[in-house]
C-alpha cells in the first residue's frame, strides 16, 4: 500500500523552526528520516546550515491506528508530547544522553531536539565493531545508571513520576496477560499458532506462576535497540524514541537487548537477573514480536516486507520454544 502519512513542507514547518532556533537564518529544507512508526521525524536544514530534529505527533504520523491509550497501562501506546518531556526529564535527571530538547508546542503536539550527527550505533557496529565497543560500553554504563533509578511501583515515568498509579499488581503479571492477548489476536491471522494455541497459552502461564514477588522496579527503556542509539561528536552513546520509558523489571530491558545485539550483547549484561523473569521475558517478547508486526501490516505500513520478516523470525523462536 501508499503510505498515507503527510509530506510536511518548509512552510508547513518554518513556525516551528523560528520558535525553537530563532529568526537569525530561515529554515530552508526539511526531510523525513526513516524510521519511527508513531510519529514523523523530520530534519530541518536553516540557510546558515545549522540543523536541528522535528518530532511531531499527529493521527496522520501514526501507523499504528491505535485507540486512545490509558498512560496508567505501561503496555499502552507510547506516543505522545506528554510521554516524550517527561522521560526526556528523567534521563536528563539519572545523567543518561538522549538529544537536547530545544523546544516544545504543546499546541501543535510538536518537539525539536538537537541533530547528532554521528549516526546510529546499529551502523558503527555494521561498519566497524571495534571502534564501536567504546560506545557499547558506555551504553553499559548507561544501562547501569537507569538500574539505579528505582521505583516501588512499576509504570511510565509520566504517570509514576506525577504520583500516580499503574494498572497490574506485578510486571509478570502484566506480561502474562499481554502475551495471553498477543496469541489470541495472532491465533486469526497465522494458522501455525492457531495450531499450538493451547501449547504456547499453557507455557505463559506456566512460567508466570514460577515467577515471584518484587518489591521495587528500575528504569528501562523498553525498546533499546542500537538503532535507538545515536552517537553524537564524541562517540557517546544517547538514547531516542524514548515515550516507553518505564519503571519495570530490569529482566524486561534485558531479553530484547539480547534480541536486538546478538553477538554484542556481553558488553551490555547484567549481573544478578532473575532467570524465572528471564525465560518469561523471553517467550513474551518473541509473542510481542509477532503480534505487533502483523497488527501493523493491516495498514499501510511501508516496510512490510521487514516487518513480515519480523514476525516470521520470532514466530518460529516461540514455536522452538514451547517444542510445536
Amino acid at each position: 500500500m501508499t503510505p498515507t502519512r503527510p509530506r510536511r513542507t518548509v512552510a508547513d514547518l518554518a513556525p516551528l523552526a523560528r520558535a525553537a532556533l530563532g529568526a537569525r537564518s530561515p529554515l530552508t529544507a526539511v526531510s523525513r528520516l526513516r524510521g519511527g512508526s508513531k510519529k514523523g521525524v523530520y530534519r530541518l536544514t536553516l540557510e546558515d546550515s545549522t540543523t536541528a530534529i522535528a518530532y511531531v505527533w499527529a493521527p496522520e504520523e501514526d501507523y499504528w491506528d491505535a485507540p486512545d491509550a490509558d498512560p496508567r497501562d505501561p503496555f499502552s501506546h507510547a506516543s505522545g508530547l506528554g510521554l516524550f518531556t517527561a522521560a526526556h526529564d528523567r534521563l536528563v535527571a539519572a545523567g543518561v544522553r538522549t538529544p537536547r530538547l530545544l523546544h516544545v508546542e504543546e499546541a501543535a503536539g510538536a518537539a525539536v531536539v538537537e541533530d547528532l550527527r554521528g549516526g546510529s550505533l546499529e551502523e558503527a557496529l555494521r561498519r566497524d565493531p571495534a571502534t564501536a565497543r567504546t560506545a557499547l560500553e558506555r551504553l553499559g554504563e548507561d544501562l547501569r545508571a537507569l538500574r539505579e533509578c528505582r521505583a516501588d511501583g512499576h509504570g511510565k515515568v509520566a504517570v509514576a513520576d506525577a504520583g500516580g498509579s499503574s494498572y497490574g499488581t506485578s510486571c509478570a503479571g502484566l506480561v502474562a496477560g499481554r502475551a495471553l492477548a498477543d496469541i489470541a489476536a495472532t491465533t486469526g491471522r497465522d494458522p501455525r499458532v492457531a495450531a499450538a494455541r493451547d501449547r504456547l497459552e499453557t507455557a505463559v502461564r506456566s512460567l508466570a506462576d514460577g515467577v515471584g514477588p518484587r518489591a521495587s522496579h528500575s528504569l528501562v527503556h523498553g525498546e533499546l535497540g542500537p538503532d535507538h542509539v545515536l552517537l553524537d561528536d564524541e562517540g557517546r552513546p544517547a538514547l531516542i524514541d524514548i515515550e516507553g520509558l518505564m519503571y519495570f523489571d530490569a529482566e524486561w530491558e534485558h531479553v530484547f537487548l539480547r534480541l536486538r545485539f546478538g553477538p554484542h550483547y556481553d558488553a551490555l549484561r547484567a549481573p544478578g537477573l532473575d532467570e524465572d523473569r528471564l525465560r518469561l521475558y523471553r517467550l513474551a517478547m518473541h509473542l510481542g514480536l509477532v503480534a505487533g508486526p502483523l497488527r501493523l501490516l493491516d495498514g499501510d505500513f511501508p516496510e512490510a516486507a521487514a516487518m513480515r520478516g519480523i514476525a516470521e523470525h520470532n514466530l518460529a523462536e516461540a514455536l522452538t520454544l514451547v517444542g510445536a
